[in-house]
């Protein structure tokens, strides 16, 4: 396993690395800085510098001056650096992987599989820069002719958060740059090390200075600097991955200061296991949707609706394949802080004491530290229980029991959210019948909730946002403008 960062210092003797930002190419320190504590060992892992509003304004500055010449360069040399950007990463693997390690307290595997996607979308989005078209359509005037052009907004807001720093960081500023916009990246406070990273690959590969720039601050600071970027008259459209509740502000100050805005936001994913479904494949991908990176992830599996023919061999299968990946042979799982085991714990005694019951795990453990949790299954949920309706986020599933089709639908779509979901049959019409009904942004058929990749679009319904990530998300950067010329 890849030694971290905290270590390597250690063992020769340096002092605490401080995160600085990254504006107009050049890294910047500011007096303040704040301590970055890893939720594995409860220990400071570096500082990290605290942006002002200042600071912020002029990471906005200079994303504008950027933007007059960075909109101008050709599909080929944006293709180039994205592909530089890619092998950049690739060579950094080992480093850039101990940053999200000791911030996050996740897993190497988690790590390396952060990196390998968000270099997969690098790529891509490097194949796909040349393909953006505009238009010559025909008019109504036959001695009239129009084109339409597709342009770049200008300075973009990209806010991602610490779940998934590289994927969601990367998505977040490599879909603005590469059609032309520039970006103020506001990274997480949990993850500033990580987020700087994407930075420093952009630049080692050629990223002219502005066009990419970091702000990180202390959260006290969070709702007058972001309240004061949206509103800065050079940002003209933000993205924001989090929270649904921090989404609804973001929306709030998007709408009054009318710039566009795409959300990807939290999610309650169902999967569904029919009684023609194969269990062995079922249990397998429902308790990684369920339990991967701790149930951190906006797609997790939160509700496995079974079919009552199946539902006791199914559950007699999650809970083999749950032991197996995350039994007491392995440490228990680490989770970003003690609140969310907090919650965790909160929402499963509160359906325990109206009524459900645990299937699997034990929600009174205590572990090494008050961030570590164990996965736990719950049956017996119902719609009066704190969990029946609350984003977990977390290493929490429930399960329940349906008998017909519709009766999974209504449950399935009984939530304010509606991000992805998964169907487990072996029947493909049957599957696809369930898709087309089932409100969520992705449906993915014999496969788990979790699934990312950038050549689909990728995105949510109802509160978990609205807009679309990667294939189609090229065109979320760029605006029309139509011009008519007479013959």
């Amino acid at each position: 396993m890849a030694e971290t960062i905290q270590n390597i210092a250690a063992k020769v003797g340096g002092s605490l690395h401080t995160v600085p930002l990254f504006i107009n190419g050049k890294e910047v320190h500011p007096q303040k800085s704040f301590d970055v504590v890893s939720p594995a060992t409860g220990k400071v892992v570096h500082k990290c510098s605290s942006a002002s509003e200042a600071d912020a304004l002029a990471a906005t500055e200079a994303a504008a001056t950027a933007f007059k010449t960075w909109r101008g360069t050709t599909p080929k040399k944006r293709r180039d650096i994205f592909l530089k950007a890619a092998d950049v990463m690739e060579k950094r693997k080992g480093e850039l992987s101990a940053y999200m390690m000791d911030e996050t307290g996740c897993p190497l595997q988690w790590a390396e599989f952060n990196l390998m996607v968000a270099r997969d979308f690098l790529i891509d989005i490097a194949g796909r820069i040349s393909t953006l078209e505009g238009m010559v359509p025909t008019t109504q005037d036959e001695e009239v002719g129009a084109f339409v052009l597709k342009e770049p907004y200008g300075v973009v807001l990209g806010i991602a958060p610490w779940n998934a720093p590289y994927i969601l960081g990367v998505r977040a500023v490599a879909f603005p740059m590469a059609t032309g916009n520039t970006v103020v990246f506001k990274g997480s406070e949990l993850s500033p090390r990580t987020m700087w990273g994407i930075c420093s690959v952009f630049h080692e590969a050629g990223l002219p200075a502005g066009v990419l720039n970091l702000i990180i601050h202390e959260p006290v600071n969070a709702a007058s600097i972001t309240q004061a970027l949206i509103a800065h008259p050079e940002i003209k459209k933000i993205n924001f991955t989090g929270s649904t509740a921090v989404g609804r502000i973001i929306a709030r100050l998007a709408g009054e200061n009318l710039k566009p805005v795409l959300l990807e936001l939290g999610g309650k994913a169902p999967a569904i296991v029919w009684e023609d479904a194969d269990l062995d494949n079922a249990a397998v991908q429902c308790a990684l949707g369920a339990f991967l990176n701790s149930g951190q992830i906006c797609m997790s599996t939160e509700r496995i609706l079974v079919h009552k023919n199946v539902r006791t061999e199914f559950e007699q299968k999650l809970k083999g394949v749950v032991e197996k990946m995350f039994g007491p042979q392995s440490d228990a799982p680490v989770l970003i802080h003690g609140p969310s085991v907090q919650k965790n714990k909160a929402l499963l005694r509160d359906a325990v004491s109206k009524g459900a019951s645990v299937v699997y795990g034990d929600i009174n453990a205590e572990e090494a530290s008050q961030t570590r949790m164990r996965p736990v299954v719950i049956s017996g949920v119902k719609p009066e229980m704190d969990i029946y309706q609350t984003e977990s986020f977390g290493p929490t599933v429930s399960l329940y029991e349906i008998e017909t089709e519709e009766e999974a639908l209504r449950i399935a779509n009984d939530t304010e959210y509606g991000l992805t979901s998964a169907v487990f049959t072996e029947d493909l019409r049957r599957g696809l019948r369930f898709a087309k009904n089932i409100d969520t942004g992705a449906v993915h058929i014999n496969n788990m909730t979790v699934h990312d990749e950038s050549a689909l679009p990728h995105g949510g319904a109802k509160s978990s946002g609205f807009g679309r990530f990667n294939s189609v998300g090229l065109d979320e950067w760029v605006k029309t403008k139509t011009i008519t010329y007479k013959f």
